[in-house]
């Protein structure tokens, strides 16, 4: 028997509530179960309870059995001392807070199949726990739930964003770019280009704006990727410069073991994706401003198009020739970056200006974009949840990484769902 199943059933009201009493005999009415606490203290937060004539104010804990409050040291915190009802599945014991004072137990009763449900989706060995009965729930519920989702994995993103500010970090352009630069990385290597950027502000590069040679020499310099030996002109060219640079301005390249290479394609190469972003610092200036001034999805994808310099046109690393092939920036891969740089800084900048436009704006964006093409969204419309664009593949991918994987079903609506479901189909392994 699980505690989470508990705190379940409580918070939702699914027990049977119809002549409650207390461990003592006394009537017992819930008018409030109280705020879910998901910090240290009681389970639930300022609950109402009517025990006999008397209505009490307080928080409540929960336990699988009484015995627990003891085990867990409950009875010596202060942290407990206004716990006004102990849940629990079964009495076994009287708890007493640290003031000795004995506190009321109620054993909570509730329908059969609420634990047949979640021991099944728990043991369920599918893709997701619910595979069998996703297609059940109502499409409002689903739709809400996107919602939902989308709301909190925006959130989930901004909070490196404010992390940035609340720092040393007080400007929203250098804010920016710093987040730009970890975008590049795409993943496996975001947090390489993250502190390439904060090892060279983005006023160091403005002095060098038109020089594009100047701009690759600091980038690729700072980022430890100058070859020492087998060079080549470009190469030899660019050591030469960040040489001089690093000595003006006291600079000291990044550990290069940050870079990482395996399993990535060649167009993913650091060295690549280096030579597109300083092709961006170089063809424009302010990137927040003007992102803030495009009105439409298209003139935010004409701002993010770079092309690499014609080294790297023939290039994927220092001194190895290629064969020639464009090595500027895909629509994929600008969408990449409006979903998981532009889309979340806009989001956040409109909420810490309350600007609502701004939020709208960045919402509008997702929804007009398509959505990602991957083995969870593929998985997902397997199952028949489609995403329709970027705005429903980010919830799905949302419920799939933070709920399916980690199975928490009781927090999520469409689990919800399920679990309420007395005569759901079976689940089989």
């Amino acid at each position: 028997m699980k505690e989470s199943i508990l705190h379940y059933v409580w918070q939702f009201r699914l027990f049977t509530d119809n002549d409650l009493k207390t461990n003592e005999g006394l009537r017992l009415e819930i008018i409030d179960t109280g705020r879910l606490n998901t910090d240290a203290g009681p389970d639930f937060f300022n609950a109402k309870i009517r025990i006999g004539n008397t209505l009490w104010a307080g928080n409540v804990e929960l336990h699988t059995q009484s015995s627990d409050w003891y085990r867990h040291g409950h009875h010596c915190d202060p942290a407990y001392r206004n716990v006004v009802l102990h849940v629990v599945k079964k009495v076994d014991a009287e708890v007493r807070n640290v003031n000795e004072e004995c506190i009321p137990q109620l054993e909570l009763r509730y329908p059969a199949h609420i634990d047949r449900n979640y021991e099944k989706l728990l043991n369920e060995k599918k893709w997701i726990p619910c595979a069998d009965h996703v297609g059940d729930v109502p499409a409002i519920v689903v739709s809400s739930w996107k919602n939902a989702l989308l709301s909190e994995r925006l959130l989930q993103k901004t909070a490196a964003i404010a992390k940035l500010l609340s720092g040393s970090i007080r400007n929203w352009e250098e804010a920016f770019y710093i987040t730009l630069a970890r975008g590049f990385g795409f993943g496996i290597n975001s947090q390489a280009f993250q502190a390439l950027a904060q090892s060279l502000p983005m006023k160091l590069l403005g002095k060098h704006k038109n020089n594009l040679q100047d701009i690759e020499a600091l980038l690729f310099g700072q980022a430890g990727l100058i070859p020492a030996t087998k060079t080549d002109d470009y190469s030899r060219a660019l050591k030469q410069n960040y040489r001089f640079l690093a000595h003006k301005y006291e600079l000291h390249p990044i550990d290069a073991s940050q870079w990482k290479f395996l399993r990535l394609r060649p167009g993913n190469f650091p060295h690549v994706r280096i030579a597109q972003f300083a092709a961006l610092i170089h063809a424009s200036s302010k990137l927040f401003s003007k992102t803030m001034e495009q009105h439409d999805l298209a003139s935010l994808r004409q701002l993010l198009a770079c092309q690499a310099s014609e080294y790297w046109q023939t290039h994927y690393r220092f001194a190895h020739p290629s064969k020639r092939l464009n090595k500027g920036m895909s629509k994929a891969s600008i969408d990449v970056l409006l979903i998981n740089v532009v889309v979340p800084f806009l989001f956040y900048y409109g909420h810490s200006k309350q600007q609502q436009e701004i939020k709208d704006k960045a919402l509008r964006l997702l929804e007009e974009m398509a959505p990602e093409q991957n083995a969870v969204l593929a998985g997902w419309q397997a199952l028949g949840l489609e995403a329709a664009s970027a705005y429903d593949s980010q919830a799905l991918l949302q419920l799939k990484k933070e709920y399916c994987d980690a199975k928490k079903c009781l927090r999520c609506r469409i689990g919800h769902k399920v679990m309420q479901s007395s005569n759901s189909k079976p689940i089989t392994p």
